[in-house]
């Protein structure tokens, strides 16, 4: 879908069934998530050191076949007043060169004040900041593709 603005449609046409993948887009590491087949559960996926384009595009080709996932979600990051900033056009540009380069769809998700709530839910769940800071993207990535698979349900449920 390169160059084509997504729309709810395309949220909608995803199938009930299979796994989808989220990703939250970092300058060094990349946290990762993925659902279960029936999309009701979300679990965190080992971080991915971000690397060179072609290095990246491996690793992310590898957890499509691996999960055999049916579409892939960017964290989309905005500034607090809800103005994009510079990452949010690098999470822009990954979206439309995953789209190029992968067989499955590529949505972008609103990532807002994410990886503040993961820092607190593992905050919450009793992990010293040491642990927390490993683990804060793939749960920020847990957040994004929650939220993803929320606004699908809510999508489907005002059809």
């Amino acid at each position: 879908m390169p160059d084509k603005q997504i729309t709810n449609r395309d949220i909608l046409s995803l199938s009930s069934a299979g796994r989808i993948i989220a990703l939250d887009i970092g300058t060094k590491k990349i946290g990762a998530a993925v659902c279960d087949e029936l999309q009701i559960t979300v679990r965190p996926l080992p971080l991915i050191k971000r690397k060179s384009w072609k290095e990246l595009l491996k690793q992310i080709i590898s957890l499509v076949e691996e999960f055999d996932a049916i579409a892939l979600v960017l964290g989309l990051p905005y500034n607090f007043d809800g103005i994009e900033c510079e990452m949010s056009q690098e999470a822009r540009r990954l979206q439309r060169n995953f789209s190029l380069s992968l067989p499955i769809p590529v949505f972008l998700q609103d990532e807002r004040l994410t990886s503040k709530s993961a820092q607190q839910d593992l905050y919450d769940r009793g992990f010293e900041m040491k642990e927390i800071l490993k683990q804060i993207d793939s749960e920020a990535a847990v957040i994004i593709l929650e939220d993803f698979l929320s606004l699908k349900a809510y999508l489907k449920k005002e059809r």
